[in-house]
């Protein structure tokens, strides 16, 4: 199995990756949960201490590899904005917000902290039992933890590796800088 079969995305819609990277939320970490019988996991204390201020509505989509994305309410906003000014004359951009929007759903914190998980895109993730969640700078990844696990189990160090030299230099990124 390749690396690009499980690696989820980012788009930019204009082009400038420099100006979204400075105001964009950088989230972190892998933290692990559990969906309980109605579809609900408790978002953990170490999650909700990266997100802003009173931030309580996100946006859980689909992403790529089968995992679920989890935008802050403010973050999905921003993208909202910059996709709504894509020309939808062109027939590439009615696909892109097609594929891109399919499944978003917007969603609140409860009472004792917990997300509803929609059930189509628990489906869509294969999504059991035992998630991880995983912060990816602006967004978060939602995975059932089999298969995230499986995902770095089945991937080689070198694998890895040349996919890391390969993404450095297309984007000129020296970490020695």
């Amino acid at each position: 199995m390749s690396i690009c079969e499980f690696s989820c995305y980012f788009v930019s819609i204009s082009g400038r990756f420099k100006n979204y990277f400075l105001t964009m939320s950088k989230f972190q970490g892998e933290y692990e949960s559990t969906v309980d019988s109605k579809n609900r996991f408790l978002m953990p204390a170490a999650v909700k201490k990266q997100l802003p201020e009173s931030e309580n509505s996100f946006t859980i989509s689909r992403g790529a590899g089968n995992c679920l994305t989890l935008y802050p309410k403010s973050t999905w906003d921003n993208i909202l904005n910059k996709i709504s000014g894509l020309n939808d004359l062109d027939p590439r951009v009615v696909v892109f917000k097609r594929n891109f929007l399919r499944g978003a759903t917007e969603v609140s914190l409860d009472a004792a902290g917990r997300l509803n998980l929609p059930a189509s895109l628990k489906e869509y993730g294969g999504i059991d039992k035992e998630i991880i969640i995983f912060g990816v700078l602006s967004r978060f990844e939602i995975w059932d933890k089999a298969k995230y696990n499986a995902m770095f189990d089945t991937t080689s160090e070198l694998a890895l590796s040349e996919n890391s030299k390969a993404i450095l230099d297309d984007y000129k990124i020296n970490f020695n800088d």
